[in-house]
């Protein structure tokens, strides 16, 4: 085997050839000639990918290992690890958009003859994007170091797939999509800030010339503001600081300086006035220097206390700023009426530097179960009189902003128009029209009680009840009309039979015999320069439970074909351990398969759907197949069981199924127009908008002021 040869693990191998990792350990014991581990732990080995792409193909297992596929298992196989593959294939891929010449000049040498002439190359082309940094200075703000010969021997055909990539894709694409599929594999290691939340925070901060952020992970926030001409960029992860230095680097012609450093403790930028400062700053920190920091200039606003860390990170990022420059960050809800903090929270009203707090739903960024809020601030200059409003907004009463939305199914767009709506006309004129439920501006001198609590729904007046008692009657004319539709779908007394002894068969046996097609869910994405017309909605593993519409969104990246379903497909979520199949019809074909679901697509001459969905949510038939790991219960629909029966019987056994099916989708219905009259009556009565007497609806009053 070659020196340098990119290893895979049985997983990953298993993913080439589109198996489950227990068919890689059958063959592994049926197959003498299968490739020997090369690396890697007796319980966990790893073998050379391209033996095993060989004999993938001579067993028929395999026609080609796609470009995409192939160079990423290069990169997370590398031998110095992924982070470090990633560093090399930016920099060469950097050197391809600054100097496209330079690599043709070495594209035709031999491996080991390529490193020394690209490492004096990328020395040359490093130093002319990012400069060549003061090695004196207390933290170098060049966090891209010149990789050696030595250390790009190992990466060189890696490399070249890269090189090869990018021309299909273009190299700023080449390069999401690499490190896009780093960050899915190690989704615990880094705290990311989603594209919806880095837009809105961009659009707050306004345009900008010079944007620094703090903690900035892996620069979403830098590159949500594409007019900035200077990026500033400081984390106290170097592979982080280094990774956004080339990502940013490859998105445009901004100048760029990063620096690896904890931005509290050793600021690589204490002589900056960027006009703009966003920032995500790590949560909950209790060492981020209280005691070393104590006299520290930045504590205009007063000594945060060792518990708020936060405000810490707030006042930083008021020192950057230039007088009148704006910043924009990302806090713990518990940062606006936490006791501990409420000085500082003072302060901050009483010389007018914080302008506004947002409060965004559940499922906006991580940690993704509590509703973080947006912090917008404005460094005051000299002259500036302290502004006598707050602005206060909150999120949650957006349509399909509810709690239950979840990661990944917010409406960013809405929730965008919602919270500019509000901010627009308060930053032009300091004051803003109240919207009942959504924002207020409030005046300061009510909020600067004991407590100075800037929790938006807590000074917020509730929303009128939508459309009055005209709305829920007819909700609850709805209601009744599905109570009855339910009740005349409500399936007949159950007949007792003979026990059924069949012939049973499994669903991997019938996907084999070409009977049905298995394609797993999650693979799709869509070109963030767009695709020539509307991407595809997604159907998420929440919306099969819910038996909802299809609620997602493809994320951004280089485009990748997903897998869109057809009518009479069947969908089922693999993780949880419930029994639920659900068959796609005409009104929901053409969705992109989400995470965590398999679909089955059964040959209409062999299968029926309805009956294939049936006998799929068997409780029994799904215990059998479901394993059981310490944090979830996972299924392998290949495990499942059906009965062999003639298609006639099928189909006899698939309208049972389907009208099953309807019954239960007019109880769900019933369930949710039920919540929404009660919660609507809820609200009502105790808003004083509902007479309890007689349900008419009274004038409003206005919130009494504090």
């Amino acid at each position: 085997m070659p020196e340098h040869a990119a290893e895979v693990t049985a997983a990953s191998i298993a993913r080439l050839a589109g198996v489950g990792r227990a068919a890689v350990s059958n063959w592994r014991r049926r197959h003498a000639d299968f490739p020997k581990p090369v690396g890697g732990t007796d319980t966990s080995p790893s073998f050379a990918l391209d033996e095993v792409e060989r004999w993938l193909r001579e067993q028929g297992k395999l026609v080609e290992v796609p470009l995409r596929e192939r160079i990423w298992q290069q990169l997370s196989g590398h031998p110095a690890g992924a982070v470090t593959a990633l560093v090399h294939t930016g920099c060469v891929l950097l050197l391809l958009r600054q100097r496209p010449d330079g690599w043709r000049e070495l594209a035709d040498l031999r491996d080991a003859a390529v490193a020394e002439p690209l490492a004096g190359l990328l020395g040359e082309v490093l130093d002319e994007r990012f400069g060549r940094g003061d090695a004196d200075a207390p933290v170098p703000a060049r966090s891209v170091n010149t990789p050696s010969a030595d250390e790009l021997a190992p990466s060189v055909p890696l490399l070249r797939g890269a090189v090869e990539l990018a021309a299909e894709t273009g190299a700023r694409d080449a390069f999401e999509f690499l490190l896009g599929r780093h960050l899915d594999a190690n989704p615990r290691q880094y705290t990311l800030t989603p594209q919806g939340p880095a837009e809105l925070m961009a659009a707050l901060a306004g345009p900008a010339a010079t944007v620094l952020d703090p903690a900035c992970g892996t620069g979403t926030l830098l590159g949500a503001l594409p007019g900035a001409t200077v990026l500033h960029g400081q984390d106290a992860d170097p592979d982080l600081a280094a990774l956004t230095a080339l990502r940013l680097a490859l998105a445009g012609p901004a100048g760029i300086r990063t620096a690896a450093a904890d931005s509290l403790r050793a600021d690589a930028f204490p002589e900056s006035a960027a006009d703009a400062v966003l920032c995500h700053p790590p949560f909950n920190e209790r060492a981020w220097g209280h005691d070393e920091l104590a006299y520290d200039p930045r504590w205009e606003y007063g000594l945060p206390a060792r518990t708020e860390s936060e405000l810490a990170w707030v006042q930083h990022a008021l020192a950057r700023l230039r007088e009148g420059g704006t910043a924009v960050l990302l806090m713990p809800p518990a940062a606006a009426s936490r006791r501990s903090g409420r000085r500082v929270r003072a302060d901050l009203l009483r010389r007018g530097a914080l302008r506004a707090v947002v409060a965004l739903p559940p499922g906006a960024a991580p940690p993704y179960g509590i509703p973080l809020h947006v912090w917008v601030l404005r460094r005051p200059g000299a002259a500036t009189r302290p502004a006598a409003e707050l602005l206060l907004v909150d999120t949650a009463g957006v349509e399909g902003a509810a709690a239950d939305g979840g990661r990944d199914r917010l409406p960013w767009a809405a929730l965008r128009s919602a919270v500019l709506d509000a901010w627009t006309p308060f930053d032009r004129d300091g004051t803003a029209a109240e919207q009942p439920g959504v924002s207020r501006s409030v005046p300061v001198i009510e909020l600067l009680d004991d407590d100075v609590d800037l929790a938006p729904a807590r000074h917020l007046p509730p929303p009128a009840a939508e459309g009055g008692t005209a709305a829920l009657d007819a909700v609850r004319e709805r209601l009744d009309a599905t109570l009855r539709r339910a009740a005349e779908l409500a399936p007949p007394p159950a007949v007792p039979a003979p026990g059924a002894r069949w012939s049973l068969t499994t669903v991997g046996e019938l996907a084999r015999a070409g009977a049905l097609l298995l394609r797993p869910g999650g693979a799709g994405t869509v070109s963030g320069a767009g695709t020539g017309g509307a991407p595809p909605a997604v159907l998420t593993e929440h919306d099969v439970l819910a038996g909802a519409e299809p609620s997602g969104t493809l994320p951004e990246g280089p485009a990748e074909e997903p897998v869109l379903t057809r009518a009479g497909d069947v969908v089922v979520p693999v993780l949880g351990g419930g029994a639920i199949a659900r068959v796609v019809d005409d009104a929901h074909a053409g969705a992109a398969l989400g995470r965590n679901l398999q679909l089955l697509r059964p040959e209409p001459g062999a299968l029926d759907p309805w009956f294939l969905a049936g006998f799929l949510r068997g409780t029994a038939n799904n215990r059998r197949a479901s394993s059981h790991a310490t944090t979830a219960t996972r299924l392998d629909v290949r495990r499942l069981h059906l009965p062999r029966l003639p298609l006639a019987d099928q189909r006899r056994y698939g309208e049972r199924f389907r009208a099953l099916a309807a019954f239960e989708d007019a109880l769900r219905l019933a369930g949710r127009l039920g919540d929404q009259l009660v919660r609507g009556l809820h609200d009502g009565l105790t808003d004083g908008t509902f007479d309890p007497a007689t349900g008419t609806v009274r004038e409003a009053r206005p919130p009494r002021p504090r």
